[in-house]
């Protein structure tokens, strides 16, 4: 199920609300986690079983590392946090890059294992990273560590963030799982946030999304060199939009059950440089590789900042799907990195306006997208050769305007204005409205309300809904 279905709209999210707002605060987290674990199940109900075991791990694996820190020495407790992690690792390994894993080796030896054909659970490299943080802060003592299984298991299967994030952090969200209050103008807020979250999804993402499918769709050589950077463009759009308006509904439906999400999205495609790029992409994600993988690695204090740069976005790359073609994504955006880094650490300085810094980071993560998207490594590269002019096209059925339609020339000037964080400018530069009086909140509510009547249009019209996190 997911948040931009009518079965989710119009049926689970309202008797969800109803239910829990009726029912006594003693039992609302039960009633949460038993909707939570019907919400993954909804579709494949077997993998439920997958989420289930997750737990089991890390709620036991808690428990020990708690027990082992109490009777034991630091060795004995180390050695049970890495078993809880390499417990995680090998869940998402089996689930996810065991068939890739033996692809590869058939590829370089020549040999011929069998393919398991293993289906990927949805949401699993989320719900493992949160597993993973738990265990480590619990061994760090960042947190104390949860007794109560009902309490731990909402905390990893609490629908809003289940399948496609943010990666929420035990340690953000423990004190909301006993103590929580959901106001009115938090509802109010949750509710104006999910419709926006929804907008991006169903109206900007969809409409651009079905663009750079029927671009990407077919070989290469069949695009033109205007058409390849509309379909990549349309796809840098679809999966920002897609994917924040994801977090948006996220962090909106948690709100309305009384828990506050970190934001997960910080306007990414205003930014000069790479290094500042994922300052604001996933933050979550940024954020968690930073704190459970690079400091540890040593960080920028010992060993090769620029080796442990590169291991952090070759796992940023597999972590986000198990094929070649996102590892060679992730050395992408990591040899950027490096080379910002040591350009700053030799004192280089940009002396170029900042049109064109943002014009060479746009470039960049372009073209990170278009090896994301592309079904392989070959077909990136070759999609990547007519782009710019390295290969002439053949066998070209339509010209760019069959795909620049009045409908999805709209949806780019949308999108690229919906990029941009216009109200942010507006009150730092203009002033800042009475966001509580009544006539903001008129306006603000009859947004909302234009806003979810063209979502259910755009919902009745259109059977285009892709889910792209199905790899994640």
């Amino acid at each position: 199920m997911v948040f931009s279905s009518s079965v989710f709209l119009f049926c689970f999210l309202p008797l969800v609300l109803l239910i829990y707002y009726l029912l006594k605060i003693e039992y609302r987290n039960l009633f949460l986690l038993a909707a939570s674990l019907f919400f993954y199940a909804w579709g494949e109900p077997r993998f439920v079983l997958v989420i289930i075991l997750s737990i089991l791990i890390n709620y036991i694996f808690g428990l020990l590392i708690n027990f082992s820190q109490q009777n034991f020495s630091v060795l004995i407790s180390r050695i049970v946090m890495l078993i809880g992690v390499a417990a995680n690792c090998g869940l998402l390994f089996y689930f996810k890059y065991f068939d890739f894993f033996i692809t590869s080796i058939n590829s370089i030896t020549g040999l011929a294992f069998p393919i398991q054909h293993i289906i990927l659970p949805i949401g699993i490299s989320f719900f493992t990273f949160q597993g993973l943080s738990y265990v480590i802060d619990v061994y760090l003592k960042r947190v104390d560590v949860q007794k109560n299984l009902l309490k731990f298991a909402l905390f990893k299967s609490f629908f809003p963030q289940l399948i496609a994030g943010p990666i929420v952090r035990y340690v953000d969200v423990h004190d909301q799982i006993d103590n929580r209050v959901t106001r009115v103008d938090d509802f109010a807020y949750g509710v104006r946030r999910f419709v926006m979250g929804l907008g991006k999804k169903v109206i900007i993402a969809n409409t651009l999304g079905q663009v750079a499918d029927n671009i990407f769709g077919l070989p290469y050589h069949e695009n033109t060199m205007a058409i390849a950077w509309i379909g990549a463009i349309c796809y840098s759009l679809q999966i920002y939009f897609d994917f924040s308006g994801y977090s948006d509904m996220a962090i909106g439906l948690a709100r309305m059950f009384g828990f506050r999400f970190k934001e997960n999205f910080d306007f990414p495609y205003i930014s000069k440089s790479i290094t500042e790029f994922w300052r604001r992409w996933h933050i979550s994600l940024s954020s968690w590789f930073r704190d459970y993988l690079y400091i540890p690695l040593g960080g920028n204090r010992t060993g090769n900042v620029y080796f442990n740069l590169l291991i952090v976005f070759i796992v940023t790359g597999l972590w986000h799907g198990a094929a070649w073609n996102f590892i060679i994504w992730g050395l992408w955006h990591g040899l950027f990195l490096i080379i910002e880094r040591v350009l700053k650490k030799s004192g280089f300085k940009w002396k170029v306006p900042k049109f064109i810094t943002w014009l060479y980071t746009m470039i960049i993560v372009i073209i990170g997208w278009v090896f994301f998207r592309s079904p392989d490594f070959t077909h990136a590269i070759n999609y990547l050769k007519i782009m710019f002019g390295i290969t002439s096209p053949y066998d070209v059925g339509f010209t760019v305007w069959y795909y620049l339609d009045p409908m999805v020339i709209t949806m780019l000037v949308i999108a690229c204005i919906a990029s941009i964080p216009i109200s942010k400018y507006i009150k730092e530069n203009v002033g800042v409205y009475e966001e509580h009086s009544g006539f903001s909140l008129f306006i603000q509510n009859a947004y909302i309300v234009i806003l979810l009547v063209i979502c259910i249009m755009f919902m009745a019209t259109s059977t285009y809904n892709p889910f792209i996190y199905f790899r994640f």
